[in-house]
């Protein structure tokens, strides 16, 4: 908001102590906002001659970004909603929300689309990757002993496989496993039988004010121990020995956790993830927060053979499917293809072996 203020006064639109965000708009405000974006991430000038090569322009997604950054100026901080805009007999609605703007970033997007700028979303976790990951995590991270040589502890390593762990599990965003606090850990035994977990999240991004369903993780087979949440938390917990307070906090420099009841952010955990996958020799530059997320919707689709209606509802997407967003995360033209195009129809192509949980041959196998 203070950048698009910067810009207008820059450029003479509003004179220097002139307030912008107000619930009678300018009339002339969607067109303000579309120069904003066009001198800041278009690959055009005002005039429409090509942006020199040798300048670094921002992305699609970043021009997004600044649109909805008006979009919540205008229609949440003062009230003006999601209203369209209209000029006319006066202004009215949210000038972001308008048909100039909606038609700027559609030329923008196919510019940039024409340009060479192909949007790609993050790459997806696979069940193979987070096996490396457990194997190498859990193998030293046992002993809570530094390691000669590595970039963190194991205590760190251990932080690292429950929170992706949790997340691969329950569909969660790394922002809300990070939230979780040990009370909502409960840990049960139903009738002397295997030790299962009942988790029940606070708020999360589409349930902000709670009555979010609890998720009951359970012990996994000894062959998916590497997707096991019990396990995880276990580990994590024994290794961390704190029980109260937030479930993951930074670790210092001397391998201990720390006193302070402030949990890691977003940003500082992908940097161990991004370290971690390293240890394993996988280039983490194609993972995002996202990954985790968007390899388990794959996994519990392909492998687990899970309804899209039992996926949105685990994942805490809408059921009633006005909007597929879920499909962004089964597909994806950055992952692996599971059975390439020529194979298809092939009658000669190798049967596939039994599945051990199933009985059938599918990609379990």
């Amino acid at each position: 908001m203070s950048k698009f203020v910067q810009f207008l006064v820059a450029h003479r639109y509003i004179t220097p102590g002139e307030t912008m965000f107000k619930s009678h708009p300018h009339k002339d405000t969607p067109w303000w906002i579309c120069i904003w974006i066009l001198t800041t991430c278009d690959i055009i000038d005002v005039n429409g001659d090509p942006i020199p090569k040798s300048r670094v322009v921002p992305t699609y997604a970043h021009a997004q970004k600044m649109r909805a950054a008006m979009t919540y100026a205008f229609g949440r901080l003062h009230q003006l909603g999601s209203v369209p805009w209209q000029d006319f007999p006066h202004p009215a609605g949210n000038p972001s929300v308008s048909e100039i703007v909606s038609s700027y970033m559609v030329s923008l997007r196919r510019r940039k689309v024409q340009a060479g700028e192909t949007q790609v979303s993050s790459h997806a976790i696979t069940a193979d990757i987070l096996l490396k990951l457990y194997n190498y995590n859990t193998g030293d991270g046992r002993s809570n002993q530094p390691v000669p040589g590595s970039w963190c502890g194991p205590r760190t390593r251990l932080m690292i496989q429950a929170a992706c762990t949790v997340a691969f599990a329950c569909l969660l965003r790394f922002d809300e496993v990070l939230r979780i606090l040990m009370s909502d850990l409960e840990f049960l035994c139903d009738n002397g039988g295997p030790l299962f977990i009942k988790l029940t999240l606070r708020s999360r991004k589409t349930a902000q004010f709670g009555g979010i369903q609890p998720f009951y993780l359970h012990m996994l087979p000894v062959h998916e121990a590497h997707l096991c949440p019990v396990r995880a938390l276990c580990f994590w917990i024994a290794s961390s020995q704190y029980t109260t307070r937030y479930l993951f906090r930074t670790i210092t420099k001397n391998g201990h956790v720390s006193m302070v009841n402030r949990t890691i952010s977003s940003t500082a955990f992908l940097l161990l993830f991004r370290n971690n996958l390293l240890d394993v020799k996988i280039d983490p530059a194609p993972y995002g927060t996202h990954s985790i997320r968007r390899g388990e919707v794959q996994y519990l689709l392909i492998f687990k053979w899970k309804g899209i209606h039992q996926i949105c509802e685990w994942g805490g997407w809408s059921t009633d499917f006005t909007s597929t967003s879920v499909l962004r995360y089964i597909i994806s033209l950055s992952d692996d293809v599971q059975l390439i195009r020529e194979d298809f129809l092939d009658p000669n192509r190798p049967p596939q072996l039994k599945c051990y949980v199933c009985g059938r041959g599918c990609h379990c196998s």
